[in-house]
């Protein structure tokens, strides 16, 4: 149990300013409260049950936080935008990291719940899809934005649009464009722009980047192994440029490989995509050595890597067959790694385990899969408190700012 009594109080006075009337400020303190105490699931009616105490009271009780979550007049926006400014005077976060969240439900009611293709799963899952916004250090993270994907079935039905309260402004869009418009406004929520680290495999890395790049947000984006690219000609002039995976990329290029900390092996490689010849990328993965390769790999944009493109690049490189892979993926033939930065994009990726590590530890501990209300702004408004409860968790001392620790 979070020992949370001394500084809640302070986090939620900050937070919570914009709200209007009093009553909801002190109601949205005790709401977090309740999500930092209840054990359990965190559904309106323990909520509530904690909130009010006497069982005699617990009706009317629930009513009242069923009305402050789904039909209030507080704009969650203006209180995400107050978290985030918090939690970058609090913890000096490095980047925002975007993820993916799947909560499945039994039943069709939930705002957004339909059968859904979860790209980074593989699978087709009953229940919300939805994608969030952390800030995170090597330490910590906290999340602070959150995009709830809806399906036609939900877009296309008035009679659902109505009763789930779905604002007109609601569109159709994939994953790739929810992530992606999720990842540029919380680039453009803080004074100071922060790169973004999007941890979503399977979705299409093209796509997502038609989002990113025109408006120069720096990004990190993790890629499936099977990821069709081409080495860049404009770095790597006698390279091969016929198609080939990431993995034969990385596995053809062992001249390019660098030591890492510890035991670990690092890889970095100009790439373009086929789809998108003239956008210069980097391909990253980092591995430890004398095991099986990479489980996972990055795509960069040259704003995330501190240095211009073709900073060290060898010249003239030759390549050598790699047996088994495709025709074309070789070794090259040269004095260093193409770009002298990878350690800083990679430095990025590798907050994907921090935010991972810290939702396991808080969120899942703090009620972010437990709203089971039906209307779109009732969602909203728990993911939001939610997100706020995490903070008072994973900031509740000085001692927060020395990391999330492992169990």
């Amino acid at each position: 149990m979070y020992d949370h009594r001394d500084h809640v109080a302070e986090l939620c006075s900050r937070l919570f300013a914009s709200m209007p009337r009093r009553g909801q400020r002190l109601k949205a303190e005790r709401y977090v409260r309740a999500l930092l105490s209840v054990p359990g699931r965190k559904t309106l009616r323990n909520i509530a049950d904690w909130m009010e105490g006497e069982p005699a009271d617990r009706e009317p009780a629930k009513q009242s936080v069923h009305h402050f979550i789904s039909n209030s007049s507080w704009d969650w926006t203006r209180v995400r935008h107050a978290l985030a400014g918090y939690v970058e005077d609090t913890v000096a976060p490095r980047a925002w990291v975007v993820r993916p969240l799947v909560i499945p439900k039994a039943g069709p009611h939930s705002v957004g719940v339909d059968q859904q293709f979860v790209p980074h799963l593989g699978l087709t899952v009953h229940g919300q899809q939805a994608y969030g916004a952390w800030l995170a250090s090597e330490h910590t993270a906290v999340p602070c934005d959150w995009s709830l994907l809806l399906t036609r079935a939900w877009l296309d039905d008035p009679g659902r649009r109505r009763r789930a309260q779905i604002p007109a402004g609601a569109l159709p869009a994939g994953p790739e464009e929810v992530a992606g418009r999720l990842a540029l406004d919380a680039s453009r929520g803080l004074p100071s722009r922060r790169p973004v680290v999007i941890d979503a495999e399977g979705l299409d890395p093209t796509r997502m980047l038609r989002v990113l790049v025109p408006a120069g947000v720096p990004a990190v984006v993790r890629v499936p192994a099977s990821t069709p690219l081409r080495v860049d000609p404009a770095v790597l002039h006698s390279y091969s440029e016929r198609p080939a995976t990431a993995d034969q990329l990385v596995a053809g290029c062992r001249r390019l490989w660098r030591p890492a900390e510890g035991r670990g092996v690092r890889a970095a490689l100009p790439v373009v995509l086929p789809a998108a010849p003239r956008q210069p990328l980097l391909l990253l993965a980092r591995w430890t050595a004398g095991t099986g390769g990479p489980d996972r790999y990055w795509l960069a944009t040259t704003p995330a890597l501190g240095a211009a493109p073709g900073s060290g690049t060898p010249s003239g490189c030759g390549t050598t067959p790699v047996p088994g892979a495709s025709p074309g993926v070789g070794t090259a033939r040269g004095a260093g790694a193409p770009y002298r930065s990878d350690e800083a994009p990679l430095a990025l990726a590798a907050l994907a385990d921090t935010v991972e590590l810290a939702f396991r530890q808080v969120s899942e501990q703090t009620g972010i899969r437990d709203f089971a209300g039906r209307s779109f702004q009732g969602w909203h408004r728990h993911m939001t408190l939610a997100s706020a409860a995490h903070a008072a968790a994973v900031l509740r001392d000085r001692r927060a700012l020395h990391g999330v620790r492992a169990a």
